[in-house]
């Protein structure tokens, strides 16, 4: 029986998931979420009434919440690529810098989203001023951070990276990354450039009518 992910294209989380999976060409099905396919949305719900996607199904075991997912099949269903370093300090690090993509930059990103969906130009207005906020200060530990490095958190792709990707990509959407932080530009840009990512963008292409903000005429 293949692997199931319940999830939408256009969610950054579930990107993240995806591109572990077309990292290693790891066999799927995929079953999107929302009122065009309440079946799925449905079984969904059943499976994770929290209401968050992405979620794995693997046979009788359903796993939740993106870093765990892509922990479980780098241990359940690995390939050439692996998300964790099997150092125990390494992988500290990893999971350090997929919480820190995760929680400093798509969450800061997010507080600009959840303004507009309001519909309320005061709620808009003050969303976008505390994302750009936060999202300056991530893009300025960044910088140093990365300096140096091939990938988030060393010279391998890792479960970082897979963090990174749809971070970066929708948080440049909302608050540009400045010429300020080259480091930080060069790297988003090899995100998009490294196949599996770039399988991901595309097939989320056709729902960027959904971005609340106006999706950019780029990438």
């Amino acid at each position: 029986m293949p692997l199931v992910v319940y999830g939408h294209r256009f969610s950054s989380y579930t990107q993240k998931v995806l591109l572990a999976l077309y990292e290693n060409d790891t066999p799927f099905e995929f079953r999107g979420v929302g009122p065009d396919q309440p079946e799925n949305t449905t079984d969904w719900l059943d499976l994770w009434p929290i209401r968050k996607f992405p979620v794995l199904v693997d046979g009788d075991r359903t796993v939740a919440e993106t870093s765990i997912i892509i922990e479980y099949l780098d241990r359940h269903h690995p390939g050439p690529v692996r998300f964790l370093p099997d150092d125990p300090t390494s992988a500290l690090e990893v999971r350090f810098l997929d919480r820190f993509f995760d929680l400093h930059v798509m969450d800061a990103a997010q507080h600009a989203v959840n303004g507009a969906l309001t519909g309320m130009e005061d709620r808009a207005r003050d969303g976008q001023a505390l994302a750009e906020e936060k999202l300056e200060r991530s893009y300025a530990w960044l910088e140093n951070e990365l300096a140096g490095r091939v990938w988030a958190a060393g010279d391998t792709f890792t479960l970082a990276d897979c963090a990174a990707s749809p971070s970066l990509f929708y948080a440049d959407w909302i608050h540009r990354i400045s010429e300020n932080y080259p480091v930080l530009r060069a790297y988003r840009a090899k995100l998009l450039a490294r196949p599996a990512y770039a399988r991901a963008v595309e097939e989320a292409r056709p729902y960027r009518n959904l971005f609340p903000l106006g999706a950019p005429d780029r990438d």
